[in-house]
């Protein structure tokens, strides 16, 4: 949970905030030491930045890492008097949601969250708005309890309503009230199953209106949690009836093509669809064996990646123009690394489609084939029918080709014949799970290639992040923190005539959902191979090393791009020190 200057300000300002000088303390500061959430040492340090920056205090500890946001709001729910709640770990009840319109809860910045009793606890930005409270009595007719939460969440919550969850939701008691106890591919097409089909519709139709990268679904001891991966980040956007889960995974598993009869192995497979309203579907399912049912986990493939160019990175112009080099070359080798979700295959496509024309023969051997390329062979990998990456590689050398990607480098056996490619005149392109760019050829050295075959034949190395980039419409410049800037290395050339550093901050709007966020971006470290680091291989030098001698010929590690590209305004400095630290 983030808590933005947006979401200070709907908080009403006690005197104290504007006064940090400790004889007049403020009544924030009192809580929180009461509480044992902060030191006084802690305290003297936020109230002087606060004399410095002239910002509310809970602004200032949250931004020096003393407290967690949440735990500003409970000290301000505590000193307004009234209850906290976390939107996010404790979702509105469907049911009392529903009782207020989404226009009126925008209107008043708050949402019913649950019953208590007589009364119906609402969740407010401003809870101590007694002419907010006594509207929301008259619309809803009930007696209302007003309880402090995070203006973030309510902005979500009301997107939700806005861009028709409310369906689902709607669409999830019909299911749960009209959904036969079992469910299996021999029934799978009654008129009774119509809510359980229209749910999970509104599902997948709410997942891509979030643009969001993947669907969990996971059962717990009471009720089936289902979240979103939205730039990154999982967030969770409802809670669905414990009973209705087996008859939901069930359905997903019959339209991927899994076996519904098998519940105690993990199972893969493929999902393509249209829904309703015409928007074509294709994900890749996983399923999860675990204590209390079958987890799933749903990736939704955009066809985005399929026109992916180098130009379209986001590459800094130097980066840009030294691998457009690396990738003109006949021979050779460039692996791309990061962790999963890094956007590799991104990547790797941009990379195919900048060497894609008639006189190259190119052949990819990939674990899934998740988008198929014009003028390209792919190859997807089948183990039962004894295809994998190195059966395939050995074919590929016979076939002519100009141009090999490997999905993937993962066992020696793969890693030995790519290489061996790469040193007989074939352009290899690949992927290895390594941390840094520095990393790649010690790693490959580990799993059993000879130092000489890897000088021989790497010539350039790509590690990636993904980070969430700042909205366009709401971001705003501000000036880096004296903690930030002692934190991390900024390079010379960033800092201004006095210092300081101009960076940008997330707000929050309409359009970004008020986070602050709109979309991702990557953040690149790029080694390019010479004589110094080779003789470095040679000798089985730890990663550190090579990692010195890259950036004495010029690499910019992953820090350090990012913070260039948060300099411009692309993201925060903290989004940035959140990926590569």
């Amino acid at each position: 949970m983030t808590v933005t200057a947006t979401g200070w300000d709907t908080i009403r300002k006690s005197p104290a905030t504007q006064a940090p000088q400790r004889t007049n303390m403020n009544p924030l500061g009192q809580i929180l030491l009461r509480n044992a959430v902060i030191s006084e040492e802690d305290l003297d340090i936020a109230l002087t930045q606060q004399m410095i920056s002239r910002r509310r205090l809970g602004e200032v500890l949250v931004e020096l890492k003393l407290v967690q946001p949440g735990e500003i709001l409970r000290a301000l729910a505590e000193q307004a008097g009234v209850a906290y709640v976390d939107l996010d770990t404790d979702p509105p009840d469907p049911d009392v949601l529903a009782l207020l319109q989404p226009a009126l809860a925008r209107r008043f910045t708050a949402v019913p969250v649950r019953r208590d009793g007589d009364a119906i606890i609402v969740a407010m930005a401003n809870p101590r708005s007694l002419l907010v409270v006594d509207d929301i009595k008259i619309v809803l007719q009930q007696r209302v309890v007003p309880a402090l939460a995070d203006i973030n969440q309510i902005e979500q919550v009301i997107i939700r309503m806005e861009r028709g969850d409310q369906a689902t939701v709607e669409a999830l008691h019909r299911a749960s009230e009209q959904a036969a106890p079992r469910y299996d591919a021999a029934t799978a097409d009654r008129p009774e199953d119509a809510p359980l089909v229209e749910f999970i519709n509104n599902l997948f139709a709410d997942a891509i209106n979030e643009h969001a990268s993947d669907i969990h679904i996971e059962p717990t001891a009471g009720d089936t949690r289902i979240r979103l991966r939205v730039d990154g980040v999982l967030r969770e956007v409802m809670t669905a009836p414990r009973h209705l889960h087996p008859m939901v995974v069930s359905r997903i598993k019959v339209e991927s093509g899994m076996n519904i009869a098998e519940r105690r192995i993990p199972q893969d497979g493929r999902l393509a669809s249209t829904l309703p309203n015409g928007v074509p579907i294709n994900a890749r399912i996983a399923t999860i064996p675990s204590v209390h049912g079958e987890a799933v986990t749903v990736r939704l493939i955009t066809r985005d990646i399929d026109r992916a160019t180098i130009d379209g990175l986001g590459l800094l112009p130097e980066q840009l123009s030294r691998l457009r080099n690396a990738l003109a070359s006949s021979h050779g080798s460039i692996v791309v690394t990061g962790p999963t979700g890094s956007g590799k295959t991104t990547t790797l496509y941009a990379a195919l489609q900048e060497l894609n024309d008639p006189t190259r023969n190119i052949i990819t051997i990939e674990d899934p084939v998740e988008y198929q390329l014009e003028g390209i062979k792919q190859v997807q990998v089948n183990p039962k029918a004894g295809l994998t990456f190195a059966t395939a590689l050995r074919s590929f050398l016979r076939a002519d080709p100009d141009v090999i990607l490997v999905g993937e480098m993962r066992d020696l056996e793969t890693a030995k014949i790519a290489i061996e490619a790469a040193l007989t005149g074939h352009k290899l392109l690949s992927s290895v799970h390594t941390a840094t760019a520095a990393s790649t050829p010690t790693r490959l050295v580990e799993m059993g290639l000879q130092p000489f075959y890897v000088n021989s034949a790497l010539s350039c190395v790509v590690a990636q992040r993904l980070a969430r980039r700042l909205c366009d419409h709401c971001k705003r410049q501000t000036a880096a923190s004296p903690a930030q800037l002692t934190a991390i290395t900024i390079p010379e050339d960033l800092l201004n005539s006095d210092g300081s550093l101009t960076i940008w901050e997330p707000v929050g709007c309409r359009r970004c959902g008020h986070s602050g966020y709109n979309g991702r971006f990557a953040i690149y470290e790029l080694m390019f191979m010479d004589d110094a680091i080779r003789e470095l291989v040679a000798l089985n030098a730890p990663s550190r090393e090579i990692q010195k001698m890259s950036q004495k010929a010029g690499m910019w590690t992953l820090q350090e791009d990012g913070i260039r590209k948060a300099a411009t305004g692309i993201s925060s400095l903290q989004e940035v020190m959140r990926v590569v630290l």
